[in-house]
Parts: structure tokens; C-alpha cells; sequence
């Protein structure tokens, strides 16, 4: 990893490793950000949340340590590491730490 966060182009990254849980925090840590869109890297230490909101942009939730409850539409989910779920743009969607849980979150821009 670069000092800023973001990828080193052509080097393999850990992304389990490349964010760090922090006590009742919320983590992130941007690793790609174009016209295209963002990929930010999020450590949720459990019992940590994001509230109900939308986006304007698809968005790709991977979970790579962990489980979250993840709401889209209003319909929980328990995703767990090795699981995905998109959440299309302009629904409603939250997530909880059901455990602590590491996510890879791919905004997806609009052409």
C-alpha cells in the first residue's frame, strides 16, 4: 500500500490486512477513486452502524471478515465473509456489525 491509501498499480494487495478494526469505529480506507467510481476498504468493530440512506450509484458490498446485517429496501440480510450484495441506487439501505466485519464497497458511477 502507497502511504495515501491507495493501490499500488501491478502489486498485489491483502485487503483483510489492509484495514485495521478500531474499537466502537468505523474504518475506511479509499483504495480507488476515478470517474468511474470508488473502492473503499471498511472495518466495522461490532455494534457499529450505518443508518437507513440512499446513494445516486449501484453499489457492490463484499464481505471479507466477519458478518454484517445488511437492509436493502427494508429487507435484512446476514451476509457473511465470502458473501455479496448489491444495492442498487436510490433504495434505501443500512448495515449493522452483527460481528466485527471487514467490506469491500464498489460504488459503481453512472455513464
Amino acid at each position: 500500500m502507497q502511504k495515501s491509501g491507495k493501490l499500488n498499480p501491478g502489486k498485489p494487495t491483502g485487503l483483510v490486512e489492509a484495514v485495521a478494526y478500531g474499537e466502537g469505529a468505523v474504518v475506511s480506507r479509499t483504495l480507488v477513486q476515478n470517474t468511474a467510481g470508488t473502492v473503499t476498504l471498511f472495518a466495522f468493530d461490532k455494534g457499529q452502524e450505518l443508518s437507513e440512506h440512499t446513494a445516486p450509484f449501484d453499489a457492490l458490498v463484499q464481505v471479507l471478515d466477519g458478518e454484517a446485517r445488511i437492509s436493502v429496501g427494508g429487507k435484512p440480510h446476514a451476509v457473511a465473509a465470502g458473501e455479496a450484495i448489491l444495492m442498487p441506487a436510490n433504495v434505501p439501505h443500512a448495515l449493522r456489525a452483527t460481528k466485527r466485519f471487514k467490506m469491500l464497497l464498489t460504488m459503481l458511477r453512472a455513464a
